[in-house]
């Protein structure tokens, strides 16, 4: 048996983003890697420049994403006020960098994409040596220390992420396990996400090649390279890691 952690990322916008240099900063169906221990770090509470936390929640965790409703595209197209680059200047705050006069402030036009209405089902499991136990993830998640966001500050949740431990042989039956928890939470509060546009016929499953035993038969798993493995979260460096990834087949409900 192994121990899971399950829980849910919903809202009305989403902005989980891809590799992107210069204005054009386009997003994906499912949040990745960095999106999501970003989120558990924020809930923890761990600061940015606490490099020994940040590499034990990096690396002491596998994880999978369910991709319930992928949400409809949204490019947002905007301008944004910064003052020219200088050495040796590190402003504390947004305002600071705005109202400082040594040089006139720059207006660079960008495109940001979003996903409207997005749902996907996240699980956990703990490596070898991991820093905290599942459960201290799960009250985290009930109690963030610090607000968490699906991408961007302009997105949050739009439901708690109805974070529940799940003790099962394999990812699947976890899954499962943790969808009829989250239909009761519905139910006694009167929500229905079964309403939402899935996009396609069959969902998208997405996971650490760690996972044993794997949740579909080899020959249906792709591999992907994909550059969210945290690295230096001052210096937003990212490394390269393998994601493997399969269509649920009609039959798998769970």
């Amino acid at each position: 048996m192994t121990e899971f952690l399950a829980f849910r990322l919903y809202g009305p916008m989403v902005a989980w983003g891809l590799p992107a240099v210069g204005e054009i900063r386009p997003v994906q169906e499912y949040p990745g890697r960095s999106a999501i221990l970003g989120l558990l770090g924020a809930c923890l509470g761990l600061d940015r420049d606490d490099a020994a936390g940040q590499r034990a929640l990096a690396e002491g965790y596998g994880l999978a994403v369910r991709v319930d409703a992928p949400g409809r595209l949204l490019d947002d197209y905007h301008t944004v006020q910064a003052p020219r680059a200088q050495k040796g200047f590190s402003p504390a705050t947004r305002r600071a960098e705005l109202v400082q006069d040594r040089t006139p402030l720059e207006t660079i036009v960008t495109r940001r994409g979003y996903r409207v209405e997005a749902l996907a089902a996240v699980a956990l499991w703990a490596r070898p040596g991991a820093r905290w136990p599942l459960a201290d993830l799960v009250e985290a998640l009930r109690r963030p220390r610090f607000m968490p966001y699906l991408g961007r500050k302009s997105c949050p949740l739009a439901l708690p992420p109805c974070p529940v431990a799940v003790s099962a042989e394999d990812l699947p039956q976890a899954l499962a396990e943790a969808g009829v928890r989250w239909k009761a939470m519905d139910a006694a509060m009167g929500r229905c996400l079964d309403r939402l546009p899935r996009g396609r016929d069959r969902r998208l499953l997405a996971w650490d090649e760690d996972l044993d035993p794997p949740p579909v038969p080899a020959d249906r798993v792709t591999r992907h390279r994909r550059r969210d493995q945290p690295g230096d979260r001052m210096r937003w460096q990212f490394h390269e890691r393998l994601e493997c990834r399969a269509l649920l087949a009609d039959g798998e409900a769970w």
